[in-house]
């Protein structure tokens, strides 16, 4: 049976994960829907989470729709997790993002959209809580195509908005709202020629076929409207699922090719890494990189069975009349028979599977895990597992061959860093052991330790990070944590270009080696470039077997050294070409190099000499016109574009993260609470001399005597 990925993705409190529920309910997955007050969802597995009620990890649930099965994954919605929702992204075949009906367009649901956009994922668009007081209809398709996409069609309507008896209903294929909306979009000439000629004369299959190829290109977005608590509107849109968004492609048999979205501890302590795959299939006993394959925990269900009565579902996009009996009276949206609330005790719309807990295809069976899920012995193209035995796996990894997995440079760079500090002296060393751990899980946490002041320092998206890194040290690993004041990351970027040798057997160093390499600007946007560029007699293949081997031990060490450049900040945008190389057999070792390439890097970058770059975020500000004023003599100095559009004005513009935190906090007051703020990272920037520094925490390679001394010294303990 086919799969389909599909991820839930929303601005915090849209009701995300009260859709999700509602879906896994419907699935049969699970025997009642969970609640996010009252900490009930399956989805939030962390109780900060549910405390919290916001989604922090991502999670993966699986149930039959049709005659596909869905792997649902729910993801976080707050602006500090985004690396977390970029992970999740790649490995969707579609997604729905929801919307609330009261709230509107918010400032995380444009980052989703557009970070959705541009992995050209296909995307429905559920507009929630239309039961819910305030909730409206016109006001937030007009938002959504002036403040999301104008690639929008609707799908249902809602009537009895804003009550307990809010309903979703199809629309008609002739409705103009509908019919009017997707020939604009579709951009056939051919198609609004027939349908200016004579409104009613294309067949409903016609447009239902012309929306489900526009919506699988990522080119227009259909728009349910909807009830995650009521049920209203729900079964409508799993019908959209399975009509609109297309299943997971990929060859099982083809080469291999996967990806790492996600890890967790099994009880034991051991890696258990969440692999989607695109390609080939992988099994149990499978050697990679990262390790042997020991099991495969699949997080498929099974297909629908005659006591799984989800197949029993109405088509995808029949009838929602049940006088209708021809093809041209059904509702566009159908995908349900009524859009009323479901109650629990009697007749509602959403028709409920029975309860599966079995495995998909991919199981070979063999003992349960401690989840209770068999271990399978094989995970193929399209589906998702869970897998053991992956002892050196980070999420990012690439299983096989990458091209398939697509690209994996999506995440923008934390732009903040505090140090963390154990609350106890004796637990100094517990806290590094567990940070460690979570950052293998996260390597964008991106953890670092100041060995001259015994320091811990983590890097940052936002300020709610540290209260779930503080919660999740104090339950999971029982140790009570404090963090300094947040500092803004910068970086360097070499100027010039620099050139530096040191020889084997001259000058003060004891290294039996040579290295002479060339430090230049890369690429505009590029992160740290390195060539070997030396004759073949010039590889020490006694050490390391062949050039590949050597030109890569030489490059983590580069990157290991560029951590922390002339001014302490990591260095980017830089190339680095390695055009001399010297060793004596078999007296060199590999040591010699690693421990001579610092001084040479950073000897050549002192020639090239850096410019330090402040962090900088592109801001968008929507508020009322009438605090404008207020508005602009704070941000005006960051001012790139304004718009007044009636009651509420726009204003677009960059700000230094160093800024952003003092804004953030001042919108609120400026626009009497009505004003949205949404922020992404945009570029580096470079700041005026003189330059900030950030205290050296390596062996200072910088000054050569101070150096040398620290690694003997090392050596020698």
């Amino acid at each position: 049976m086919p799969f389909l990925n599909l991820g839930i993705v929303a601005h915090v409190d849209a009701g995300k994960t009260s859709l999700t529920e509602r879906l896994l309910y419907a699935g049969g997955v699970i025997d009642a829907v969970g609640s996010v007050d009252a900490g009930t969802t399956r989805t939030d597995s962390l109780d900060l989470e549910r405390r919290r009620g916001i989604t922090i990890k991502t999670a993966v649930a699986s149930f039959p729709l049709g005659d596909r099965i869905v792997n649902l994954i729910d993801t976080p919605g707050h602006p500090d997790f985004i690396a977390e929702v970029e992970r999740a992204l790649r490995v969707l075949d579609g997604a729905v993002l929801v919307i609330s009906a009261v709230e509107g367009v918010q400032a995380q649901t444009r980052v989703l959209l557009r970070t959705l956009r541009r992995l050209r994922v296909p995307t429905l668009i559920f507009v929630n809580k239309i039961d819910r007081a305030g909730a409206r209809y016109d006001d937030v398709l007009d938002e959504i195509a002036r403040r999301l996409t104008p690639g929008i069609v609707p799908v249902s309507g809602a009537r009895n908005l804003g009550t307990p008896q809010a309903s979703a209903h199809p629309l008609h294929h002739t409705d103009p709202t509908f019919t009017a909306r997707l020939i604009d979009l579709a951009d056939d000439p051919e198609l609004l020629a027939r349908w200016l000629q004579d409104e009613t004369a294309i067949p409903y299959a016609t447009l239902r076929d012309v929306l489900r190829s526009c919506t699988r290109k990522a080119e227009i977005s259909p728009v349910f409207f909807g009830s995650a608590v009521t049920g209203a509107g729900v079964d409508t849109l799993l019908h959209g699922l399975t009509d609109l968004l297309p299943p997971a492609t990929g060859d099982p048999d083809g080469p291999l090719s996967g990806t790492v979205f996600k890890i967790e501890r099994d009880r034991a302590g051991s890696r258990v890494a969440y692999v989607r795959m695109f390609n080939g299939t992988l099994h149990v006993r499978d050697h990679l990189p990262h390790g042997v394959v020991t099991a495969i925990e699949p997080i498929s269900t099974q297909p629908p069975t005659a006591a799984n009565p989800s197949r029993d579902r109405a088509t995808p996009f029949t009838s929602a009349h049940p006088t209708s009996t021809h093809p041209t009276d059904a509702g566009l949206g159908e995908v349900a028979r009524s859009g009323g609330p479901a109650r629990s005790g009697g007749a509602g719309p959403l028709k409920r599977a029975a309860r599966s807990d079995g495995v998909g295809r991919s199981s070979g069976g063999g003992r349960s895990t401690e989840s209770g899920r068999p271990r399978g012995v094989a995970v193929a193209a399209g589906e998702i597992a869970k897998v053991h035995g992956l002892r050196t796996v980070r999420i990012g990894d690439v299983i096989g061959d990458g091209r398939a997995a697509g690209d994996g440079g999506l995440f923008a760079p934390p732009t903040l860093e505090t140090v963390v500090v154990a609350g106890r002296d004796s637990q100094r060393r517990a806290l590094h052991a567990a940070l460690t751990e979570m950052a293998e899980q996260d390597p964008l946490i991106d953890l670092r330790r100041d060995e001259r002041r015994g320091e811990l320092v983590v890097s940052l998206y936002g300020e709610v990070q540290k209260e779930v890194l503080e919660t999740t040290l104090a339950e999971e690993y029982g140790i009570a944590v404090e963090f300094r004041e947040s500092s803004v990351l910068h970086v360097e970027r070499p100027v010039g270009t620099g050139r530096a040798i040191e020889i084997l057997g001259q000058g003060s160093h004891p290294y039996l080696a040579t290295l002479e390499l060339v430090v230049e600007p890369g690429e505009p946007g590029s992160e740290v470039a390195f060539e070997l560029d030396v004759p073949i007699e010039q590889v020490p293949i006694h050490l390391f077997k062949t050039e590949a081997f050597f030109s890569e031990a030489l490059e983590e060490t580069l990157r290991r050294t560029l951590v922390q450049g002339l001014h302490g900040w990591p260095v980017i945008g830089v190339r680095v070409r390695v055009v001399r190389t010297g060793f004596t057999a078999p007296e060199t070792g590999a040591g010699d190099y690693r421990k001579l390439l610092p001084l040479v890097v950073m000897s050549a970058l002192v020639e090239a000499g850096t410019v330090v770059c402040e962090p900088v975020h592109r801001f968008r500000l929507d508020g009322p016109a009438g605090t404008l004023s207020a508005v602009l003599a704070v941000f005006g100095r960051y001012l790139e574009s304004s718009l007044v559009d009636g009651p509420t004005f726009v204003i677009e513009g960059r700000v230094p993260a160093a800024r952003l935190r003092s804004l953030e906090t001042a919108v609120p007051g400026l626009t009497h609470g009505e004003g949205v703020l949404e922020t992404t990272f945009d570029s580096y920037r470079p700041v005026a001399p003189p330059y900030p520094t950030r205290e050296r925490w390596d062996d200072n390679p910088l000054d050569r005597r101070e150096y040398l001394l620290r690694v003997e010294r090392r050596l020698r303990l």
